[in-house]
């Protein structure tokens, strides 16, 4: 390649990746999307039910940002966690911090009535 070919390729590269960022960045609910995966274990919108794990609503943004950094690094003992952290970016885990920092906390949603037998 010549290294003008090289440099438009970086630069369509550079392009692209800042484009989807953009995207992601303007997106109201790319942080809550992202955050859904953690209301398995951590209850709808981080309440969880009786604190176990413990709920992610209303805590630092900064405190659940290195905690899940810790999580991602191994420097935090987990079952899990580790597991998930791993899966994200920091810009990501900057966006589940930030989306359970601004959650008002208090108690869980009750889970729905079970169907009855049809």
């Amino acid at each position: 390649m010549k290294p003008t070919l090289i440099g438009a390729c970086c630069a369509i590269a550079l392009l692209a990746t800042g484009a989807a960022a953009l995207a992601q960045a303007q997106d109201p609910n790319a942080a809550r999307s992202l955050a859904a995966t953690c209301f398995t274990c951590h209850g709808s919108d981080g309440r969880s039910v009786g604190g176990v794990p413990p709920s992610l609503a209303g805590r630092d943004k900064a405190e659940l940002l290195q905690t899940m950094k810790d999580f991602k690094d191994g420097k935090r003992p987990a079952t899990i966690m580790h597991q998930h952290a791993k899966g994200y970016s920091d810009q990501q885990l900057e966006q589940i911090a930030g989306y359970f920092a601004a959650v008002k906390p208090g108690p869980a949603a009750p889970a729905p009535a079970a169907r009855s037998g049809n």
